[in-house]
């Protein structure tokens, strides 16, 4: 499942929530991405991301799934596609 995450200044976050051991997120990633931005703001309720836009940020449970995101996005256009390293945990202890 694809989630938008709360976004700092300058960037836009999309948490990527996986099954343990399956690759569905990153199967719907490249499906969302490649949707049309209509579509996508209804599934989502956010907007779609332009392939122009400087910081994509994904991150996931572990980091390993947010990399194969951030990957798949850059393949598909989305130059500013990066991957949240500390993933989940680090994040939201940021967050805290």
């Amino acid at each position: 499942m694809l989630l938008t995450a709360r976004g700092r200044a300058g960037a836009t976050f999309l948490h990527l929530v996986i099954a343990v051991r399956t690759m569905a997120g990153v199967s719907e990633l490249e499906s969302a991405l490649q949707m049309e931005p209509a579509a996508f703001k209804a599934l989502y309720r956010t907007e779609k991301p332009k392939q122009e836009d400087e910081n994509l940020v994904f991150f996931c449970q572990m980091g390993k799934r947010g990399f194969q995101a951030t990957q798949l996005a850059r393949r598909l256009g989305y130059t500013g596609a990066r991957n949240y390293a500390g993933a989940y945990k680090e994040w939201f202890e940021k967050e805290g």
